[in-house]
């Protein structure tokens, strides 16, 4: 327990920003589920249209230090690559 006003004041900025990364890296995860699903449906214009928001939100926690940015870039590749082997 925090005895002093610093640690409490931490303790308190810890907590908040704890959940506004758990928020980022839930948003990036959701994301990415989405381009597998809509691939793993076959809609290659729904997985298309998923996968530019995917890479905005892969960047934005690569900015935000969530992920390496080469994490972010492998996983975009992938996902690309993914959706440009579906049947047209």
């Amino acid at each position: 327990m925090a005895n002093t006003v610093q640690a409490h004041k931490r303790a308190n900025q810890a907590a908040k920003l704890n959940a506004h990364n758990s928020a980022i890296r839930s948003a990036m995860r959701t994301a990415v589920k989405k381009v597998r699903a809509a691939v793993e449906a076959g809609d290659k214009q729904a997985a298309q249209a998923v996968y530019i928001e995917t890479t905005r939100v892969l960047d934005r926690g690569a900015d935000k230090g969530m992920i390496h940015k080469n994490k972010a870039s492998r996983q975009k590749s992938r996902l690309s690559a993914a959706i440009k082997s579906m049947a047209a």
